[in-house]
């Protein structure tokens, strides 16, 4: 799997907060204990997330996530894979091809924060590659946080303070790798606060079907909608760019 995990390298322990055992197996290490210090409606938020089933073409899995950002943090990472470029009959296609890979962070702060107004935070980074025409495109940035804000609403999400850039960035190569095509890749952070539901929880497995979502159009695969009379979300061309290893 193709990590985001190195993009957030400013904060490398891997503890999951002041309760949290560093060098512990990410998907156990929220595992609360009665006494074991870890609120309550973080586990249950964490809980939500490891029994959720991720869209198809989606692979989840949790990484270490990063200290400092707040007290408590759960982290996962994921890719969306094109199915179609598996070898067929035809044996055309590379099988399990990266369309866009990114991570994502639950954060959560007893105490509450001021720029999240309130106790929980989701922060992503979303990558793909695009096809040259379509870095090209002026109006691209604003397409692609659209995808984000309209996966949120057109699953009746509530949130707030969201927040973020979106960056491209193109890659000509030269000499010995003169022989690959120019390059340009998307990159989404954002985050934004879940607003709490019963017992003061968020519904993080609604906000990680969301981003699913948005991995999938950022890697050019067209959404699944949970609302049909929801928002519409600005689409570009579909495309099979897989990222470079």
């Amino acid at each position: 799997m193709a990590a985001a995990q190195g993009h957030f390298s400013d904060h490398p322990d891997h503890s999951v907060g002041a309760s949290g055992a560093s060098g512990a197996d990410p998907s156990d290490s929220t595992e609360g204990r009665e006494g074991d210090g870890v609120p309550r409606p973080f586990r249950l938020a964490v809980e939500a997330l490891r029994t959720a089933r991720p869209r198809p073409g989606v692979e989840v899995d949790p990484t270490r996530p990063p200290r400092k950002l707040a007290p408590y943090a759960y982290a996962l990472e994921a890719v969306v894979v094109d199915a179609d470029g598996e070898d067929g009959e035809g044996g055309q296609g590379e099988e399990g091809q990266e369309l866009a890979d990114g991570r994502l962070i639950l954060l959560h702060d007893p105490a509450g924060h001021d720029a999240w107004q309130g106790t929980f935070r989701l922060v992503t980074l979303v990558r793909a590659e695009l096809e040259p025409e379509m870095a090209a495109d002026p109006l691209l940035p604003e397409v692609c946080w659209s995808w984000l804000t309209g996966a949120l609403e057109a699953r009746g999400l509530a949130y707030g303070e969201p927040s973020g850039t979106v960056t491209r960035a193109g890659s000509h190569y030269f000499g010995g790798l003169a022989e690959r095509r120019p390059a340009t890749q998307i990159e989404i952070r954002a985050s934004w606060t879940p607003q709490p539901g019963r017992d003061g929880v968020p519904d993080t497995a609604g906000h990680l079907a969301a981003w699913c979502d948005l991995l999938c159009q950022t890697g050019g695969v067209p959404p699944v909608s949970a609302e049909p009379s929801g928002p519409a979300v600005v689409t570009l061309p579909q495309r099979r760019g897989p990222h470079p290893r």
